[in-house]
């Protein structure tokens, strides 16, 4: 087992022994995790694992019941989603990426519409915001079949992963969590968004990807914690670690 956790760098995100109870249930258990900048670190394990509760938690969902949260080495408590999302902390949940009657250049600006001003009324200023998808499309080479005023309902699966990590990267996220990005998607689609996973930590991202799928997971990240029964019980460089060795630290009882 190896791990990746003793380099000089500063995590981007960070948590340090974080215990996560509801009620009499221990969802997670001593948990300290880290992902670095420029790096995609695959947080993998079954479904119970663990995995979701610690996500909400590292985007402000959830307060966690013990230990820290750490931003570039310094402690913060998130009180809300927003909170963290301003810190520069963005999640794309997978059913949650884009909305369906929003035309894609809509869905890009979302939160950040720009507006033009005639006298005192304020108007959505839908030219600007086109070159802000163009914009923000193209810094990772996103390229969509569909036009800019289509409906985010024309975007196939793997389309709307896309559209969603160009928009975080472009408002300014340092840290990206992605929730089963990859999950129902078919193989081409798949691909494209695992390469849109590495492009993203080659623009500087601290990169979580959250997935049940460890082929996936291998194939992209350059880190590998396992989670199981919420506590971690490996971590790996990925080049290090192999498929029939996770399910088996995964599947322990």
């Amino acid at each position: 087992m190896n791990d990746s956790a003793g380099r000089s760098e500063t995590p981007v995100l960070a948590t340090e022994a974080v215990t996560q109870t509801f009620g009499p249930v221990m969802a997670l258990n001593d948990v300290s995790f880290q992902a670095m900048p420029g790096r995609v670190v695959a947080l993998v394990g079954d479904n119970g694992a663990g995995k979701t509760t610690l996500i909400k938690i590292l985007c402000g969902v959830h307060r966690p019941t013990a230990g820290r949260i750490l931003m570039d080495g310094e402690e913060v408590q998130f009180q809300s989603a927003s909170d963290a999302r301003a810190r520069g902390i963005a999640t794309v949940f997978q059913d949650l990426a884009v909305c369906d009657l929003l035309s894609i250049s809509r869905n890009i600006v979302l939160g950040n519409e720009p507006q033009r001003r005639i006298g005192p009324l304020r108007f959505y200023d839908r030219k600007s915001a086109d070159q802000i998808a163009m914009s923000a499309l193209a810094k990772l080479g996103v390229q969509l079949d569909s036009e800019l005023s289509d409906y985010g309902a024309t975007l196939s699966g793997g389309q709307r992963q896309a559209l969603a990590i160009a928009r975080a990267i472009h408002y300014g996220s340092r840290c990206l969590i992605l929730d089963e990005p990859t999950a129902s998607l078919a193989a081409r689609q798949t691909q494209h968004v695992l390469d849109l996973i590495r492009r993203a930590a080659e623009d500087g991202q601290a990169v979580i990807l959250v997935t049940h799928n460890f082929l996936h997971a291998l194939k992209a990240a350059d880190d590998v914690v396992a989670l199981a029964h919420g506590r971690v019980v490996g971590r790996f460089l990925a080049s290090e670690v192999d498929i029939p060795e996770l399910v088996d630290l995964v599947s322990r009882r």
